[in-house]
């Protein structure tokens, strides 16, 4: 089964949004981690979804649907590449 992945980054409306909006937005359907990050956005989603079609939902009615989220902008992976997975990969005795 292919996996569709996305990264999205989130700009948080000023307010109480901040204290909270990380535990939200990791408990969303598709969502499979969520960072609290610095710079221009405040945070960032990794969604991993099975479907490509399945990745409007998770942003449009998940994600950017949470009270407390400024915009949204959606970058979709094409490749993977992950020296902690190359790691895990070659570390037989673990």
């Amino acid at each position: 089964m292919s996996i569709t992945t996305a990264i999205v980054l989130i700009q948080a409306e000023r307010g109480g949004a901040l204290a909270d909006l990380g535990d939200r937005l990791a408990v969303v359907d598709g969502v499979a981690e969520a960072y609290s990050v610095t710079g221009e956005w405040d945070f960032v989603a990794m969604v991993r979804v099975g479907r490509p079609e399945d990745l409007a939902r998770v942003v449009t009615t998940g994600i950017a649907s949470l009270d407390g989220i400024g915009r949204t902008q959606t970058l979709l992976a094409f490749e993977a590449f992950s020296r902690h997975d190359l790691d895990a990969l070659f570390d037989i005795g673990g």
